[in-house]
């Protein structure tokens, strides 16, 4: 495998941050640095990992949270997501009081992201899907060559992302799973921002808000 990742959850909201590393060059992609930071750190140093960027699916805090910090702790670029996120990313001060969080700090990420585009991790390209409905800017990351996936809070283990959120939309995130994500294939296993991973296809078959058997 080209790329090795590691999970680090990170928040009173057990998030799943996850490093993402080129094995070929070191170089390595944070992805949704919600907090903990020293624990973010402690990981890049174990697996030996030269970080390169951050990279955000969206702009909750339990996703985003630690991102300002610690772009600016190791001189990284933030890149994502798309910027209907942004009302998000100008509110994560009013998010850390609203869930109980140490006050954060917002930040404007170097890179908006949009649909079709690629981030670069080392020797590795990352295809990038814009997935509204969690949020109005949530970003899917996809690796097609490792059938792997980086989805945030749009899909889950047996469920999918809130919508009851400012600008959250229901038929929108079902539309993103079922026309964008499953397409690329049942046998693409995914990170999900809370949770273990599966798989699309068995999502397909077993979600009871997305599955080809809903009601």
């Amino acid at each position: 495998m080209s790329l090795s990742i590691a999970i680090v959850p990170v928040t009173p909201f057990e998030q799943n941050c996850s490093i993402v590393m080129c094995n070929k060059t070191q170089e390595a992609a944070i992805v949704d640095p919600g907090g903990d930071i020293e624990k973010i750190k402690a990981q890049l140093d174990k697996m030996g990992a030269t970080p390169t960027k951050i990279l955000l699916t969206h702009a909750h805090i339990d996703h985003a949270g630690g991102t300002a910090v610690l772009a600016r702790d190791l001189n990284l670029p933030i890149i994502g997501p798309e910027k209907e996120d942004d009302f998000w990313i100008k509110a994560l001060p009013q998010q850390s009081a609203m869930f109980g969080f140490p006050q954060v700090e917002s930040f404007t990420p170097d890179q908006w992201l949009n649909d079709g585009d690629s981030v670069n991790i080392g020797d590795v390209e990352l295809q990038v899907i814009h997935t509204p409905g969690h949020t109005p800017g949530h970003v899917v990351f996809y690796q097609p060559e490792q059938k792997f996936a980086w989805v945030g809070d749009v899909i889950f283990n047996g469920s999918i992302g809130r919508t009851d959120f400012p600008r959250g939309n229901m038929e929108e995130l079902v539309s993103s799973i079922r026309e964008k994500l499953f397409p690329l294939g049942d046998d693409i296993e995914f990170i999900c921002g809370h949770g273990p991973n599966s798989t699309f296809g068995h999502e397909r078959q077993h979600n009871p808000f997305v599955s080809d058997h809903r009601g």
